[in-house]
């Protein structure tokens, strides 16, 4: 039995699953998801709770069993808490601001950078550099901040760039003064 697959997804109040068609709905009160699953995957609704199954033992059929587990647990986590990334902006003179449905940029380039948000992502600035990109689908909001994060990737010598919050960018010691 699957690891993570066997492990029944907790549905919160006010949070509605439904599965017609080959396509699992969840919709709460921060919004609604869909997403297509395959066929030899079972869902089980057991009130507050939903098992997921199989129907054969075939190596693919479990590898589907454990991520169509997770993702309907992300939905359920995405349509009742929501999922967010944080960025650290770093180097003198870079900094954000949001305008609108676009995210203006100045990073050292000789441009500044637009980068337009998509639909279901908030994006929110703050003076001292941080960046803050929130949403229900986790796949889309870490996607859009890996995005953003690749406009100035962090270099190792002074720290300058986009960096994830809770990463730490390895340091090297510069070039040694001539003796």
């Amino acid at each position: 039995m699957s690891r993570i697959g066997k492990i029944p997804v907790k549905v919160p109040a006010g949070v509605k699953v439904a599965f017609e068609d080959g396509v699992m709905t969840v919709e709460g009160p921060k919004g609604k998801l869909s997403q297509k699953y395959h066929p030899v995957i079972t869902f089980e609704d057991k009130g507050e709770e939903i098992v997921v199954g199989r129907q054969n033992e075939e190596k693919q059929t479990m590898a589907f069993h454990g991520l169509y587990r997770n993702l309907l647990n992300n939905m359920v986590t995405g349509v009742s808490a929501g999922f967010s990334k944080s960025l650290v902006i770093t180097g003198v003179g870079y900094r954000a601001e949001v305008q609108g449905k676009i995210l203006a940029m100045s990073l050292g380039y000789s441009n500044d950078i637009f980068v337009g948000i998509p639909e279901g992502i908030a994006v929110v600035t703050e003076p001292n550099g941080k960046v803050t990109v929130s949403g229900i689908d986790k796949q889309m909001v870490g996607e859009f901040a890996s995005q953003i994060r690749k406009l100035r990737l962090p270099e190792p010598y002074k720290g300058k760039g986009i960096r994830y919050e809770n990463e730490h960018i390895r340091r090297k010691v510069g070039k040694s003064g001539v003796k």
